[in-house]
Order: structure tokens, then C-alpha cells, then sequence
């Protein structure tokens, strides 16, 4: 489905965040510029006023109380950091139980990383449990996201479609088993801070041979913004297409192997284990 077609898919439900940081604005921001919904449309709670100032700009609900947009909205995400879980779940009890309400018919959309299914299953034991679990990227603010999502139980399979035109219109979205959700978040969810470093690595070495600051970051980053759309429209492996750059004795090989060298091919491996290994030691915390 095209990007056109999606944006026939106007969501008619109200959408509530908890927590406003920024995942929630990348997710927000990518369906508000594709018309699928509207800030009008829009709870956010968020622990601080100065917060929550972001999203009273943009037009949408914003509110310090939890169980306030738990009762306004039809899908809620759940964006607050992992540890912060408890605290944002008792907020939500505490207005619950004060104000005599129900949230039998909420859809729960989590994208903490590290807590599972089951976990968040136990945490929101006032509901009807239908949740999935999500881990999107900040890269869905300019539609050049990567997200993975796994169901829960529950979940209908309008929930999943729901979801699914959410994440879609703001990159590649995929269902995965929750098995690997931890991994893909390693890769996709801390991967474009790895980037980051790596472009700002790169520029480092222009700005080294003496290109201005400003014209180095911008060739470093449209380089591997280049590289990237080769790999993703020519099919080819990422060995061959290396290995098309690589003349014989050229200056490419010779940079190719400093890396080597330096050992960055197995530092990116590394990186990526220890983000995986640090999701799950967030789910094995007691929440």
C-alpha cells in the first residue's frame, strides 16, 4: 500500500500518550503530517507542566494527570521510560478509583522497552488487557521510520490494523514474534544514535583534511543517507556493493582496512548486543 492510499485511512478514534518525550512526538508528528489524525484529537500527560508546553502549541489535550487520558482516549500509548511505569500505572488507579471509572474498552499500545507482554498484562489488571507492544524509532518524524509491533492475546484484529496504518505511514512496520523485540530495538530503536555518531565521526575527518564544518556534516550525512538508498533499491548485497566502491590499491580499500584495523565492524556488533542486552535486563526489573 502507498502512502497515498494510506492516507485514505483517517483514524476516527482519540489517541492518548503517556508521556510526551520524544517518541511520542515522532509517532504524533508522523500521522498528523500524513492527515490521519489531528492534535484536536490528540491526550498527553506528562509529569511537568514545562512538558507538556510542546503539545499545547500543536493544539492537542495536554494534562499532568494520567487517568485523565486513560478515560479521554480510545488507544493509548504508553511512552513513559520503563522504570517510571509503576508511578504512571498508580496515577492512573488513583483517578480511576477517585473518579468511579472504567477502562474496559481501552487498547493499550506499549513502547517501553524491555517490558513484556505478560508484565504489562499484570500491570494493567484493571483492564481488559488488549495491548501490543511496540518499538518504533525517532526516524518516523521525517517518514523514514522503522518499527516492529507483536500483539497481545486480546488484541483484535482491528486493533492490529488500527495500529498498523499508526506506524505504517511513517516508514517500514513489521510484525515480529515478541522474541525479537529486544533485538530490533537494539538495531532500529538505538541504531540511528549509532549513525549519528558515525556521521559526526565522519565530518570529524573532513573538518581533519580541512572542509568546512558545516559542508562536511552536510556531505557526511547525505553520504550515508546515499549509501542507505543504495542498499535498500539495488537488491545487492552489502559486501558487493562495498566491494564496487574498493579499486585495486585505491584510497577506498586503504580506509577500509584503517577501519578493520580499528576494529569498527565489530564495535557496531558489540553495540548492538549490549542495547539488546540492556532491554532485557529493563524487563527482568520488577515493575
Amino acid at each position: 500500500m502507498s502512502n497515498g492510499d494510506q492516507n485514505l485511512n483517517v483514524i476516527k478514534e482519540k489517541i492518548g500518550f503517556i508521556g510526551g518525550g520524544n517518541m511520542a512526538k515522532a509517532i504524533c508528528e508522523g500521522i498528523v503530517k500524513k492527515n490521519i489524525i489531528k492534535y484536536s484529537q490528540v491526550y498527553i500527560s506528562a509529569a511537568r507542566n514545562e512538558s507538556l508546553e510542546y503539545w499545547q502549541k500543536k493544539g492537542a489535550h495536554a494534562t499532568t494527570i494520567n487517568g485523565s487520558v486513560v478515560d479521554e482516549a480510545d488507544i493509548i500509548f504508553l511512552a513513559v521510560k520503563p522504570h517510571i511505569l509503576p508511578e504512571a500505572i498508580a496515577n492512573i488507579l488513583d483517578y480511576k478509583n477517585e473518579k468511579d471509572k472504567s477502562y474496559k474498552s481501552k487498547l493499550f499500545v506499549s513502547i517501553l522497552a524491555g517490558i513484556t507482554i505478560a508484565q504489562l498484562e499484570r500491570a494493567l489488571d484493571f483492564t481488559e488487557n488488549r495491548i501490543i507492544r511496540v518499538m518504533p524509532n525517532t526516524p518516523m518524524m521525517v517518514g523514514e521510520g522503522c518499527t516492529v509491533f507483536c500483539p497481545g492475546q486480546r488484541a483484535t484484529e482491528s486493533d492490529v490494523n488500527v495500529v498498523k496504518t499508526i506506524l505504517e505511514v511513517s516508514g517500514v512496520c513489521k510484525q515480529v514474534p515478541e522474541s525479537l523485540i529486544n533485538a530490533v530495538g537494539a538495531l532500529s530503536g538505538s541504531g540511528p544514535a549509532f549513525v549519528y555518531l558515525m556521521i559526526e565521526a565522519l565530518a570529524d575527518g573532513g573538518v581533519k583534511q580541512g572542509i568546512p564544518r558545516e559542508m562536511a556534516v552536510q556531505f557526511a550525512a547525505q553520504t550515508v543517507l546515499g549509501a542507505s538508498k543504495m542498499v535498500l533499491d539495488s537488491g545487492k548485497h552489502t559486501g558487493q556493493l562495498k566491494d564496487e566502491v574498493c579499486s585495486p590499491g585505491g584510497t577506498t580499500i586503504t580506509g577500509i582496512h584503517a577501519l578493520e584495523k580499528a576494529g569498527v565492524r565489530g564495535a557496531l556488533m558489540d553495540a548492538v548486543e549490549a542495547a539488546a542486552k540492556k532491554s532485557a535486563e529493563l524487563g527482568e526489573k520488577k515493575h
